[in-house]
């Protein structure tokens, strides 16, 4: 018989939805029978893509006798980690404290008031490894709970009070940052960086790219080559490796080796949509054609595999493929030879394809060796390798596209959504690819429609046509960071309306007097804690993303408290990012934004005149990321105040460079425009 997950719609809790366990879903009566039946709580949370939530579903979920004890003596609740990071964030700090670390699944044991007293990650069905079996786990603590009653309050007192000191930083006595916690941070991240692979930290290695964000902004404002270089070599690095889904396009999650060539195979949107925006901004700057083209790679996959008809987009994919990790992406080297006959050489050489394989027994594909020695060796010149190499892929992806896929959680999720779309948006802007602008304008109007009310409040998710949950602040600084996006690459100004809409809601939700953001808002249920959004994990701190939202309206607005609430938030906890670069790179790009003295940039004029484009090619030439632009025809009324009271020069088409809305002389013609932005 189904439990109580069976009108659940997160692909994840249905996934466990026939298990023995009696699941409940977090609500109100479980902890109601909780407390009834004098039972603890067993908390468990993972998603739908990882790889170990399955391993232990299998091993114990799955199994009647360890389903009896959980069913005797626990009230077993199963959650979303990406429908409810709220619920994550607390109880995964919960057993960090209690540990030293954590992951998923996530192993809670609670009282029936909501308070952790004890936890951990993935347990086995059999002792191994130092690990205790999940049935001693569940005998040990029902036992506890049952004859130990005094401990386990104990435990679970001093718990709670680490995590209410947690829940909210003390205000930094410092005040307002300097911009030497810039210099700082760069220094940090310029020295800890892996010199001969890029990136940062050992084997798993992640992906960072806000910290890659944060050094491309910092080159730009500086002219620091180490700070290029260090972000140049680990995109270069990233996008040879396994990683990279070389066929397909996109990223995999992470890497279990510290050369980014075995990767945990699971595809996120949130990483996704981070790097797409990341490689485009380092084309940008160097020109170099290979990020130009993985960042292309990315948003292709997500347009063909992760795109809704309804304009969302997808989640994630799974790592697995019929239980086994991997399966759909590794080739062996008969298959390749079967499949490219005389161009097999070619291809294997250039992406390291070996009889005895890179990943039990089969390739992993990857570049190997530098795209001219791939030519040389096979006697062609570069472009000839290059097609060659571009129709073998075409081929391999299309004959991969007919094995088994991985499972894909087709939810909505609004921040992750809030995320692409300014990628897609970004890259229709300055790639000038009017595909992706539909595709960015399609997810806008989906997020509008379905996923944020008239009065302009945001829900979490989307699913079988059907949006629910309250929205945390991630939901609305990404969602008002994608639509600004989009504004600038459009110039609809619906977009910048419902952005700042946006905005001022989520001020007035989740703004803590004291400085900073809170994670839920004040209207969303009572929780153990209410914690700060704070430290980036592998998606930007929501509260990041507010102050760095904010800073882009202070400067098409003139809104002195936007830019003033922003400030607030980073001084707040300017001494915790110093030491901590990575965890906090999100408030360091805030922060290159605010002391890069943002030009604000108006052009008026008929959008489609030729004359008209010509100033705004100019603007959109490069990388400039401390800018904002509005465009628009010359008009008595409209909701964008950087536009209003300019008109143009003599009729044509004219460009205002302003900062802090103080203008210098009007620019009709687009080479003194480019000599103004590029002194």
């Amino acid at each position: 018989m189904p439990n109580q997950l069976a009108t659940e719609s997160s692909p994840y809790l249905l996934q466990h939805v026939d298990n023995p366990v009696d699941w409940s879903p977090w609500d109100d009566a479980a902890f109601e029978r909780a407390r009834a039946e004098d039972k603890p709580i067993f908390l468990s949370i993972g998603y739908s893509a990882c790889h170990w939530c399955h391993v232990m579903a299998h091993e114990s979920f799955e199994d009647p006798a360890i389903a009896a004890v959980l069913n005797r003596h626990f009230v077993s609740i199963k959650v979303d980690r990406e429908e409810r990071p709220d619920i994550d964030g607390i109880y995964m700090q919960a057993v960090v404290a209690l540990t030293g670390q954590g992951g998923w699944p996530l192993s809670v044991f609670l009282t029936p008031a909501g308070v952790p007293f004890w936890g951990g990650t993935y347990f086995p069905p059999t002792a191994q490894q130092g690990l205790p079996s999940f049935r001693q786990v569940l005998d040990s603590l029902a036992d506890a709970y049952e004859t130990g009653r005094e401990d386990v309050i104990d435990s679970a007192v001093r718990i709670a009070a680490i995590l209410r000191a947690a829940a909210a930083p003390e205000p930094d006595a410092a005040g307002e940052p300097s911009h030497f916690l810039l210099n700082t941070a760069r220094q940090r991240l310029v020295t800890a960086v892996d010199p001969e692979n890029g990136g940062w930290g050992g084997a798993p290695k992640f992906p960072q790219p806000m910290a890659l964000d944060f050094l491309l902004r910092y080159y730009h404002r500086t002219r620091d080559a180490s700070a290029l270089e260090v972000a140049d070599s680990t995109l270069r690095h990233m996008a040879a490796g396994g990683i990279h889904d070389q066929l397909g396009g996109g990223f995999h999650r992470y890497t279990v080796d510290a050369i980014w060539l075995v990767p945990h195979f699971e595809k996120m949107l949130y990483d996704n949509s981070q790097l797409a925006r990341v490689y485009l901004k380092a084309w940008q700057i160097t020109g170099a054609g290979e990020h130009r083209r993985t960042a292309e790679s990315i948003l292709d996959f997500v347009a063909r595999d992760m795109t809704a008809p309804d304009g969302g987009f997808y989640s994630t994919l799974d790592a697995d493929t019929d239980g086994e990790e991997g399966l759909t992406y590794v080739w062996s080297a008969t298959e390749i030879e079967e499949a490219l006959g005389g161009d097999a050489a070619h291809f294997s050489h250039a992406y390291g394809v070996t009889p005895g394989g890179n990943f039990e027994g089969r390739s992993i594909l990857h570049r190997t060796v530098p795209a001219e020695a791939v030519a040389e060796a096979a006697g062609l010149d570069l472009d000839e390798s290059e097609r060659r190499l571009a129709a073998a892929r075409a081929r391999l992806l299309e004959l991969r596209s007919r094995r088994p896929q991985p499972g894909r959680d087709e939810k909505v999720i609004t921040a992750w959504n809030g995320l692409m779309l300014a990628a897609f948006a970004d890259a229709g802007r300055f790639l000038q690819r009017d595909d992706y602008l539909q595709v960015a304008r399609r997810n806008a109007d989906f997020l509008l429609s379905e996923l944020v009310t008239p009065e302009r409040r945001v829900f979490r998710t989307f699913k079988d046509g059907r949006a629910r949950l309250n929205g945390y602040v991630e939901d609305y600084s990404h969602t008002v960071e994608g639509l600004l996006s989009l504004y600038e690459a459009t110039f609809d100004e619906a977009y910048f309306v419902a952005a700042r809409e946006l905005a001022d809601q989520m001020v007035a939700h989740f703004a803590d007097p004291n400085g900073g953001f809170y994670e839920t808002s004040d209207d969303h249920e009572e929780l153990i804690t209410r914690p700060h959004s704070l430290r980036d994990n592998a998606t930007p701190s929501g509260g990041a993303v507010a102050a760095t939202v904010l800073l882009r309206l202070a400067s098409l607005t003139a809104t002195s408290a936007y830019r003033e609430g922003a400030l607030a938030a980073v001084g707040r906890i300017a001494t915790a990012i110093e030491p901590h670069p990575t965890a906090y790179a999100q408030w360091l790009v805030a922060l290159e934004y605010h002391f890069s003295n943002a030009h604000e940039i108006a052009i008026i004029g008929d959008l489609e005149s030729p004359a008209t484009r010509a100033l705004l090619d100019v603007v959109n030439r490069g990388l400039r990321p401390a800018q904002v632009l509005a465009a628009g025809p010359p008009v008595d009324i409209t909701p964008v105040p950087l536009l209003r009271g300019r008109g143009t020069v003599g009729g044509a088409p004219t460009a205002y460079v302003c900062r802090d809305f103080v203008c210098d002389l009007p620019i009709v013609d687009p080479e003194a425009l480019a000599a103004r932005l590029n002194p």
